[in-house]
């Protein structure tokens, strides 16, 4: 179980909390016993950004946490960041004493990252933050390698989000690492979001990718590609999970995915053999057989048409 601890300030952008909140809510759900949400702060009760709305029954920031904890800290209406009032600073001090010590990890979104910086918790990382306030990240740490062209960035302990709707797509990465992106993709779907990644990666994640369309007939082939990728899946097969021709379907996934249901399948089957390299010791064979693939020989050629930039490692494992 992972606690996860909203940190909870007066001015508060109330999307801050409530979508990465409910991407934790909606995964909790789908994957009973991952998450356990609390929302705490230096107030029991606090108007948020919202002019005239508050919230209250708020738990005091705790005196301790497990090393396993996530803690959100959100940001705050106004630019620059006020900093210097008695919740702020209280924040400020509690993460400076309780991050170090515990060990946790803390996930900033928007101007979140600015009480990062002021608990001296951005020293020399990698980290990002909403536009507006990337002058005053930079003014409070100028140890800190700002990434101005993230949607979001992580960086051991740390990880940071952009603008206001990017603390739900880090929300979904983090949902994605520990419930695994089948469920990810699951929770973006509801949510009705378009999960995209961030750092250094430059595609989708082939399990997510495709995937920004409601189109049910082709979520209904995509969701049993993804529950069975290794099945003995054909052009026909696949049509009949729609109920529809194989024609009909392949327009259909060219028009609201972009690709044909044959590719998406070999780059749902390329996804599971690079995560069956990374994280077991089966030889090529039985990792070709595990994805769906005929043989090795075959996987390297699919391998090879949808990663041609294939990481050093899968490379050397493949044999290329």
């Amino acid at each position: 179980m992972i606690p996860v601890y909203f940190v909870l300030t007066r001015g508060l952008v109330l999307l801050d909390l409530a979508g990465p909140a409910e991407a934790f809510r909606v995964a909790e759900r789908l994957c009973p016993g991952t998450f356990a949400l609390h929302f705490c702060g230096p107030e029991a009760e606090l108007e948020c950004g919202l002019a005239g709305l508050h919230l209250a029954r708020i738990k005091p920031l705790p005196a301790r946490l497990p090393a396993n904890a996530l803690v959100i800290v959100s940001g705050v209406v106004g630019t620059p960041t006020r900093l210097d009032d008695a919740q702020a600073r209280a924040i400020i001090d509690w993460l400076a004493a309780r991050q170090p010590t515990d060990g946790f990890t803390l996930m900033t979104v928007c101007a979140g990252a600015l009480f990062a910086a002021a608990a001296g918790l951005t020293h020399g990382r990698e980290c990002t933050t909403h536009h507006g306030s990337l002058a005053q990240l930079a003014a409070l740490d100028p140890s800190a390698r700002i990434l101005d062209n993230r949607i979001f960035v992580e960086d051991g302990a740390l990880v940071s989000s952009a603008g206001i709707t990017a603390g739900i797509d880090l929300a979904l990465h983090m949902v994605s690492r520990h419930c695994g992106p089948r469920i990810a993709c699951e929770v973006a779907r509801e949510m009705l979001v378009y999960q995209r990644r961030a750092g250094t990666d430059s595609a989708l994640s082939p399990w997510l990718e495709h995937r920004s369309h409601l189109h049910p007939g082709v979520h209904k082939v995509q969701d049993a590609v993804v529950r069975n990728p290794a099945a003995p899946w054909s052009a026909q097969s696949l049509a009949q999970e729609a109920h529809t021709s194989a024609r009909h379907l392949t327009r259909l996934f060219r028009l609201h995915a972009g690709c044909t249901p044959m590719d998406y399948l070999y780059q749902i089957r390329v996804a599971l053999a690079r995560d069956l390299l990374r994280e077991t010791r089966l030889d090529l064979e039985r990792v070709a057989e595990k994805a769906g693939f005929g043989s090795a020989q075959h996987m390297r050629r699919v391998w090879r048409r949808f990663e041609p930039r294939t990481p050093g490692m899968a490379r050397q494992q493949l044999g290329a």
